[in-house]
């Protein structure tokens, strides 16, 4: 099976790679802006017919699109999140190769959920911010393309290669920086939010299995349990011998230093619209992955505290 893989160099990319490379089977070209890529083009720019004479070219059985990008202002979320899909989708449509198009998408695309839900992939989608809506709107261009293709909507990645700026890659670098200093006390804000956390490896072995299923639709990705931040900080510190105190900020008018995502909202149950959040999820978001196990024969496998162990191993590194 020839699979063309777009964004090898993301930060799931890199073990969906790892995975499709591992599979005898598999014949991976990776497509991408950097020049390790077996063809270089940028989506966001390059034209949908471009993109079909090389598809028409390679011939692939399917294409998967883990490029993109999660920071930044509207137009460029749009452009790299939703025009690239629109590109991608469009090529496919064009080609005469009939691939299979699995696109990567995310739990932001569902915005704030009821605390203790479990979110399922029949909810209406209420995108709290800028990233969630351009990842949607990438969602229903592959809904409506009429392509042989699934959308996974991955939750909140962890394990290796975490980008430091996510909310557990500061957290480690928070500790890293205690413990080399000596500091005895650890104060966080932020804590409070709840989130499904997934680890990458778990994410790519996802992927190879949607690229071998005939499953169409939206598919969650996730562990199906929701985690408070304050509860990993805890298995952080005790994976990574940190013997200090965990004291954290609840109020926006207290000190900052280190911060881990917003402090929380000081009412028990804030409006959804405040979206006190960086994904715009709120303070709560838990998957429900029946399906991928029911379509997919898939489940995750890899606890939150291996994933927590191998953060805090490269950010033990940096010490």
């Amino acid at each position: 099976m020839r699979v063309l893989l777009i964004g090898a160099n993301g930060y799931l990319g890199r073990f969906v790679a790892d995975r499709l490379l591992a599979d005898p089977a598999v014949q991976l070209t990776v497509l991408g802006r950097g020049d390790d890529a077996d063809v270089r083009f940028d989506l966001a720019s390059g034209s949908p017919g471009a993109l079909t004479r090389f598809l028409d070219a390679v011939h692939p059985g399917v294409v998967v699109n883990c490029a993109g990008a999660t920071r930044g202002g509207a137009r460029d979320l749009t452009r790299h999140n939703t025009v690239a899909v629109a590109t991608v989708c469009e090529a496919l449509r064009r080609s005469g190769c009939g691939a299979r198009l699995v696109q990567i998408g995310c739990g932001a695309e569902y915005g704030p959920s009821q605390s203790g839900s479990s979110t399922a992939e029949d909810a209406v989608p209420r995108p709290g911010g800028p990233y969630g809506v351009s990842k949607l709107a990438a969602t229903e261009l592959v809904l409506g393309s009429g392509l042989d293709a699934v959308v996974l909507r991955v939750f909140s990645p962890a394990g290796p290669g975490t980008p430091a700026g996510s909310p557990l890659g500061r957290l480690a670098e928070a500790m890293r920086r205690a413990m080399q200093s000596g500091d005895g006390e650890l104060k966080l804000a932020g804590l409070g939010v709840q989130r499904d956390f997934i680890d990458v490896r778990d994410v790519a072995r996802a992927v190879h299995a949607a690229s071998l299923s005939a499953a169409q639709g939206v598919i969650n990705i996730g562990s199906g349990r929701a985690v408070r931040l304050r509860d990993a900080a805890s298995v952080l510190a005790r994976v990574a011998g940190y013997g200090g105190a965990l004291h954290e900020l609840d109020g926006p008018s207290g000190p900052t230093r280190p911060s881990i995502g917003h402090p929380r909202s000081e009412t028990e149950h804030p409006a959804p619209a405040a979206y006190p959040y960086p994904d715009g999820c709120g303070s709560w978001q838990q998957a429900d992955v029946r399906t991928a196990r029911d379509r997919l024969g898939w489940r995750p496998r890899i606890t939150l505290e291996e994933s927590l162990a191998d953060i805090w191993m490269e950010a033990a590194c940096r010490i």
